[in-house]
């Protein structure tokens, strides 16, 4: 693991091509510096609207042949992209935007989440202050840690530290990042473009893109 590269910027992980996501991204270099600004963003596009989007109720505005299940609960601000599915139970807190074709699953819960183009958090899943990537999936069951057992500021573990200076942060998964089922993504890990984490393994720090984590101390690059 040592000899990996450990990717932290935005440029490294995710290729923002949906056009009314990529202002948040811009002029950022970290994806941790996105997190404070998701709800305020969200709010100015609800205020000036998005083509082709509808008020779903004030503070939720969804694109078009979105399907929401009846039994799902959605605390505004919140921008639901086009062509997603939200499935029964699952429960948006607030301060989250999607881009298109996302599903987001049964009994699933997300706040202050992005997720860009396609992501998958199927079943069971908790995302909470994190981003996803495009053609990101999280298996059933498995979950974003966002706040250290001792309270503190999460620090990103990569080549170096990096001081967040923010007491939640989740997860970053890249383009393609594949978690398996029943995974704990431990308070500011980031996973590498297509990389791929096997079930039941609790992940920290950064991992490499084009990987295979079977556990933390077994990582491989894919061949």
């Amino acid at each position: 693991m040592n000899n990996l590269i450990k990717k932290v910027e935005i440029i490294d992980l995710y290729d923002v091509d949906v056009e009314y996501l990529k202002d948040l991204f811009c002029d950022r270099t970290y994806p941790w510096e996105v997190l404070p600004n998701i709800g305020s963003y969200i709010s100015k596009l609800i205020e000036t609207g998005i083509p082709g989007f509808t008020k779903l109720s004030e503070n939720v505005l969804v694109g078009e042949n979105v399907k929401i299940a009846s039994t799902v609960t959605i605390e505004g601000k919140c921008i639901i992209g086009p062509n997603t599915e939200i499935r029964p139970g699952a429960y948006i807190r607030g301060n989250v935007i999607t881009g298109p074709d996302c599903v987001i699953g049964n009994s699933s819960e997300l706040k202050n989440a992005v997720l860009l183009r396609h992501v998958q958090v199927p079943h069971y899943n908790y995302v909470g202050d994190s981003i996803l990537g495009n053609n990101s999936h999280m298996g059933a069951g498995s979950i974003c840690s966002n706040l250290r057992s001792d309270g503190k500021n999460v620090i990103i573990h990569g080549d170096k530290e990096y001081e967040t200076g923010l007491r939640k942060i989740g997860a970053f998964i890249a383009d393609k990042g594949d978690v398996g089922c029943g995974c704990v993504l431990n308070p500011g890990t980031i996973i590498g473009k297509s990389t791929t984490i096997y079930p039941l393994t609790s992940v920290r720090g950064v991992m490499p893109e084009g990987a295979i984590v079977k556990s933390m101390d077994n990582i491989v690059l894919r061949k």
